[in-house]
């Protein structure tokens, strides 16, 4: 089991054609417009995981990063996709779809509790323990620690088992469809919370 980290892009042939790629992002802050994306992670479910780091005054021009995330036969992987699909086109000017995002599937299996994180998820479903030590830490440093690296390789290092556990259980309670359409709707919800809508449930009544 490797981490690489990569200087604003991905190198050409990482990834088979094709391939599921789990996807995460980290950056300064919770406000997409205003906290700068500074890494992406990336995991196609094998031994190894790869980050891409932006330092500041980035352009992401990021080609060959950009040709795995806009592919729209890859599908992406994600545990709150909403957040990271937003950032990947506010900062990159792509769609990183189509997607499929556990987060929201726990939502609608695991409906006898009220705790949807990874952390939990991968203490449930696969037995393990997730350190979250890193997850307030600075992105925008130049040089990333080895257990900022680490955390950042742990958010994609489980996301495709995931979605195999998820799928049984989706299936098993009649609501892969439901689920389908709302991983279909992602790039939108993006969108919509990018153009100003956050909060707004534009479905409700009032």
């Amino acid at each position: 089991m490797t981490v690489y980290l990569h200087e604003e892009d991905l190198p050409e042939g990482v990834f088979a054609p094709g391939a599921s790629i789990a996807v995460d992002t980290e950056t300064m802050g919770l406000i997409t417009p205003r906290d700068r994306l500074c890494v992406v992670q990336l995991s196609d479910g094998g031994p190894d995981e790869h980050l891409v780091r932006f330092g500041a005054g980035s352009d992401y021009a990021a080609p060959n990063l950009r040709a795995v995330l806009a592919d729209p036969d890859r599908l992406k992987l994600y545990h709150f996709g909403r957040f990271d699909i937003a950032a990947l086109q506010h900062y990159m000017g792509i769609v990183a779809a189509p997607a499929w995002d556990t987060k929201i599937a726990s939502k609608l299996v695991r409906t006898y509790t009220d705790r949807h994180g990874l952390k939990e998820l991968v203490r449930e479903l696969l037995g393990m323990e997730l350190s979250k030590a890193q997850q307030s830490s600075d992105w925008g440093t130049p040089e990333l620690s080895d257990a900022q690296k680490e955390y950042a390789a742990s958010d994609v290092r489980y996301l495709h088992r995931l979605k195999a556990e998820f799928e049984k259980r989706l299936t098993r309670e009649g609501r892969m469809e439901l689920a389908q359409k709302c991983f279909d709707f992602l790039p939108t919800r993006a969108a919509l919370d990018l153009a100003g809508w956050p909060e707004t449930d534009i479905f409700a009544h009032v």
